[in-house]
């Protein structure tokens, strides 16, 4: 369909395909729910965002405010115990449902948290782990990895594998599945990517939740802020533009596996899962493609309205239908039998 706005095509130079958008008005989606509508309209009202960018500390301390908000409404919503251990080395949350699920107590999740690479330990790290556990009625182990800019790539990755490796002993590995959100669904693909390299056997599943493994870019990284009222990220990027990828270049297997077919072959099945208002959403969808022309069993759930990690407010219809979708998920793959992961092990 072609609409009537003009769109002025700039000539000459590298941009020659841009195309000027013209100033509109864009109303909320009429397939989000009445509270999704109504949690926008009070961030246009009082955007939840930091003060300053340029001043860690004070960013760090802004989203555990926010993320300690969170948690304590899932708190109220969702039963769970929670307990602090260390595995494989790397400091972690077990997050046990009260009432887990007989039939599954021979699985395990790993939750690698959202936050640039820079913040989101703590209840961070809960508000992922903690309506999942409730939800599947499964163990959910959230780590602590080691954050940029005090640590690089590929620090967080290697906490990951510790971690996944640690838990290979007590978990065969088609009983594992691994997940996170945003920064966290990249690091989900990273880790994946080690594990392969590492010839460790593969999960059963992985999420890669508003994120994965190639760098934010394409038309969501413009279209997807503006329509979140925020400013535009750049959207031709070959690689992350944060601290924690310093150095890294996009042919690093490891850090962007989704620019590698070998790497994707090697992957188990997985779910991708976002927003039409998320940043994120091009990176995934072209991860999404990317995976099944690999061979891979692929899911891309889009929740059309929902900005970037939208699932984090446990008040909306939204984030409980994702939460069952995520647990139902690994439901499934992890209830197959173990032929699937030998087999992707031998490759």
């Amino acid at each position: 369909m072609m609409f009537a706005a003009s769109a002025d095509a700039q000539r000459g130079d590298e941009a020659a395909a841009a195309v000027k958008l013209p100033a509109t008005t864009l109303p909320f989606s009429g397939y989000a729910s009445p509270e999704a509508e109504a949690a926008m309209a009070a961030d246009l009202r009082d955007p939840q965002v930091p003060p300053s960018m340029t001043d860690l500390p004070a960013v760090r301390r802004f989203w555990q405010a926010y993320s300690d908000r969170a948690l304590a409404k899932m708190r109220r919503r969702f039963d769970v115990r929670t307990e602090h251990r260390t595995i494989g080395g790397v400091g972690v949350e077990v997050v046990t449902p009260a009432s887990p699920d007989p039939r599954r107590t021979d699985r395990v999740l790993i939750n690698l948290h959202g936050g640039a690479f820079m913040w989101g330990a703590g209840s961070g790290a809960l508000v992922e782990a903690v309506p999942i556990a409730a939800v599947a009625r499964t163990t959910v182990v959230t780590v602590d990895y080691r954050l940029a800019p005090e640590h690089r790539f590929p620090a967080a990755v290697e906490d990951a594998v510790a971690v996944y490796q640690a838990l290979l002993r007590t978990y065969r590995p088609e009983k594992i599945g691994i997940y996170g959100c945003s920064a966290g669904g990249a690091l989900t693909a990273e880790a994946t990517a080690m594990i392969v390299q590492r010839k460790l056997p593969v999960p059963a599943a992985i999420g890669t939740l508003c994120g994965t493994g190639l760098p934010f870019g394409g038309d969501s990284a413009i279209l997807g802020q503006l329509a979140m009222a925020q400013p535009p990220a750049p959207s031709g990027v070959t690689v992350d533009p944060i601290p924690y990828f310093s150095g890294v270049t996009s042919n690093n297997p490891v850090a962007y596996p989704g620019n590698s077919k070998t790497m994707l072959a090697a992957f188990p099945p997985t779910l991708l899962l976002g927003g039409s208002r998320d940043f994120a959403l091009s990176a995934m969808a072209t991860m999404s493609r990317r995976l099944e022309q690999a061979g891979v069993e692929t899911h891309l759930q889009v929740f059309d309205g929902m900005g970037h990690a939208f699932f984090m407010n446990s008040d909306l219809p939204e984030s409980l239908e994702a939460y069952q979708v995520i647990s139902s998920f690994f439901d499934r793959q992890l209830s197959r039998s173990a032929n699937a992961s030998s087999r992707r092990a031998k490759r």
